[in-house]
């Protein structure tokens, strides 16, 4: 999901994840100019989607996970 956090006033992409306790979102940091092309490149925001579940941005991560980090949820497609 694409959307801005009006506390922190930055823009996010966010996935579910699930550990054995709970499903929870993670967000990551986006640009202005990034988030407008995700808005209209659902291509490049899957893509990006899908680095976050391999947690090649987690410098992106807005929130920290604790020490039972989930595991992303594959959206179905």
């Amino acid at each position: 999901m694409l959307g801005r956090d009006l506390e922190l006033e930055c823009f996010y992409l966010s996935i579910p994840v699930s550990n054995p306790y709970v499903d929870y979102e993670e967000f990551y940091r986006l640009s202005d100019a990034e988030f407008e092309r995700l808005m209209n490149d659902a291509s490049a925001a899957r893509t990006f989607a899908d680095c976050c579940r391999r947690h090649e941005m987690d410098g992106r991560l807005i929130l920290l996970p604790g020490e039972s980090r989930g595991v992303p949820r594959w959206p179905q497609r």
